[in-house]
């Protein structure tokens, strides 16, 4: 592991004259800051124009006794003035716990601007003036190869500042003829409309693609106490952070960081992801060891013959985890439902479906809805632990506000002191915090198998939604509400990335009979070395390749037009490999209609294959020896 810091504060007259500017290690990135205002360059061309920083601030409520005139607060950052500058370059590498990648390299130019208003510029309060209307805020910038990364910080300060944040001026103005993959709620449809005309808020990440072809992304990092941001129309062609409520904070504290990112392919984005989790504090020194990505199944009936059955089948399969899903210990709606035991109507105990999935080297995880976990957290922590459950799914939480985003990832932080695992469902969308708390293993946020959709929305995943962080789309296989192919769904487990992988939603009783391409999901693990996305456009195709050790897996996805992808095999150490494909085959007389088939290949020569409408195709590469 390599670092590299450079410091240097300049004097502070000077810095009123200037811009600041501030590149990326490799140049592409260049961001330019004048006043309250930003702009970025992405390959010598301007991708963002002018366009606001800032935050609005009303602390009326707390410092009534000032009588201050309403319109300092309608504007407060309008007369900061820039004191300083320090400029810091970092170049580490990490390991993560686990992930897409076994090492993750942490490159950056960093810049913060020091604001001030009330002080002498050396942080010391002006003589005579009021201390409680002295002000301090930091703006952090960082360029990485990968893109953009700024957050407002707000330093200690003598009068322990406390403000009342009443919204973001954040904005990013794009070029005329922009279009944006617009999405009103997490689990909600996709929709590219121009950045104009009706709009109400749209998801993070935000997928837009500038006129010259250029896509770029809009994402939240480390939000952990604050609240939700989503993107709003400012103005045609200008979309500004939209807060979910006010936020109240006490100095020193950091907003969460708006991220820019860019590529000349949709690929080249969902390549350089991983800087959201750069973005997020490290984990805690501690024995992480009990934390086990794995596979897992639902139990669809909750009586005992049933988990059972279900355990024997995770053995037979390869699963790890069996999941007691909504209703175990009650009506998951009512506050009278006791998550401390099994509901009397039910004829089994957890201790002793744990103490049977134990042996047979199965995990348990088990559903429970905030309403319980609200209530009796502090209750239930030791007691499942004392069970030996694995983890916890968090069902219907609330998300948006400080209050509930601040308790949900405190309750994420409690499960690790007992080793449980947490998987949060529903609305809630990732922003990299699964770094710091690595038991927080994966969520849903996500329009997946539960709402049924198409392969469009299937092939913009990838370039939206997974761009933040891993999803719980629970896979679906033989259900026949599902639109898509047997291959399209067999290729989700590489396409798609969760440290905890749901197989067979919705497909119980056990419906599978030995069907040859199943062996995919069994091979195929959840978590890996490398990740490298090698071709795709959002809403029309995929194709992504991910190794674990030596052996690599592909998945090919379609929209819901046929298609021939190409394949390259040039990204492969070279040699002989190996090669079994499950690929939609319409002309079989079987039940799931996928053709499997082998043969050996040399690195070098792509690989064609032919995707039927919605459809998609698994491989997996072994190199011969």
């Amino acid at each position: 592991m390599t670092m590299r810091k450079i410091f240097l504060f300049l004097a502070c007259m000077p810095l009123l004259l200037f811009a600041q500017q501030l590149s990326s290690p490799d140049g592409r990135y260049v961001v330019t800051v004048k006043g309250m205002t930003y702009s970025v360059q992405y390959n010598n061309k301007l991708m963002i124009k002018e366009s606001r920083l800032g935050v609005d601030v009303d602390n009326r409520l707390f410092e009534s006794a000032l009588a201050v005139p309403r319109g300092e607060y309608q504007n407060w950052c309008g007369d900061l003035e820039l004191k300083g500058e320090e400029r810091t370059a970092v170049d580490t590498t990490w390991t993560p716990l686990y992930g897409e990648n076994a090492h993750i390299r942490d490159h950056y130019n960093q810049l913060v601007l020091h604001y001030e208003k009330g002080s002498d510029g050396q942080g010391t309060v002006t003589e005579g003036y009021d201390k409680r209307k002295y002000y301090a805020m930091d703006i952090v910038i960082r360029a990485y190869n990968e893109g953009i990364a700024f957050r407002y910080h707000f330093p200690e300060t003598a009068n322990s500042l406390f403000l009342h944040i009443t919204g973001e001026r954040t904005s990013f103005a794009f070029p005329e003829g922009t279009m944006a993959w617009y999405e009103e709620w997490a689990q909600g449809p996709y929709e590219k409309r121009p950045l104009k005309g009706e709009w109400f808020e749209s998801e993070r990440p935000l997928l837009v693609q500038l006129p010259d072809g250029t896509y770029v992304a809009l994402l939240e990092a480390a939000m952990k106490d604050y609240t939700r941001g989503k993107f709003r129309l400012k103005k045609d062609n200008e979309l500004q952070v939209a807060m979910y409520d006010c936020a109240d904070i006490i100095s020193p504290y950091d907003t969460p960081w708006r991220v820019i990112m860019a590529g000349d392919k949709a690929v080249d984005i969902v390549n350089h992801k991983e800087i959201i989790l750069n973005l997020n504090q490290e984990r805690c020194q501690t024995d992480w060891s009990w934390v086990k990505p794995g596979k897992a199944f639902r139990s669809g009936r909750l009586d005992k013959e049933a988990i059972f059955r279900s355990i024997d089948y995770c053995q037979e399969f390869g699963f790890d985890y069996v999941e007691l899903d909504a209703g175990w210990y009650g009506p998951e709606g009512k506050v009278s439902s006791d998550a401390t035991k099994v509901i009397e109507t039910r004829d089994f105990t957890m201790p002793e479906v744990c103490a049977y999935a134990k042996s047979k080297g199965i995990g348990v995880w088990v559903y429970v809805n905030q309403r319980a976990l609200y209530q009796q957290l502090d209750e239930l922590l030791p007691l499942y632990q004392q069970w030996g459950i694995s983890g916890i799914k968090f069902g219907f939480v609330h998300i948006g506000n400080q209050q509930w985003s601040t308790w949900l990832h405190d309750a994420v932080a409690k499960c690790a002191k007992y080793h449980l695992m947490v998987d949060i469902h529903d609305e809630y969308r990732p922003t990299g915090l699964s770094r710091t708390y690595p038991n927080l293993l994966t969520q849903e946020g996500v329009r997946g198998n539960e709402e049924m959709p198409d392969a469009v929305n299937n092939t913009i995943l990838p370039f939206t939604r997974y761009l933040c962080g891993p999803a719980d789309y629970t896979l679906c296989y033989f259900n026949a509400r599902v639109k898509n192919t047997k291959g399209h769904q067999l290729a989700m487990a590489a396409v798609y990335y969760s440290p905890l992988q749901f197989y067979f939603w919705y497909d119980n009783p056990f419906v599978d009979k030995g069907e040859a391409e199943l062996q995919f999901w069994r091979d195929c693990p959840t978590v890996f070395d490398e990740s490298i996305a090698l071709d795709g456009i959002p809403g029309e195709f995929i194709v992504q390749a991910r190794r674990s050790g030596q052996e690599w897996f592909i998945g090919c996805m379609t929209n819901t037009e046929a298609r021939t992808v190409s394949i390259p095999t040039d990204f492969l150490p070279k040699g002989k490999y190996r090669v079994e494909i499950f690929n939609d085959d319409p002309t079989l007389d079987t039940r799931t209609k996928v053709r499997a088939i082998v043969k050996t290949i040399k690195t070098g020569k792509p690989l064609e294959l032919v995707l039927q409408p919605s459809g998609g195709a698994a491989l997996h590469f072994i190199p011969v020896k």
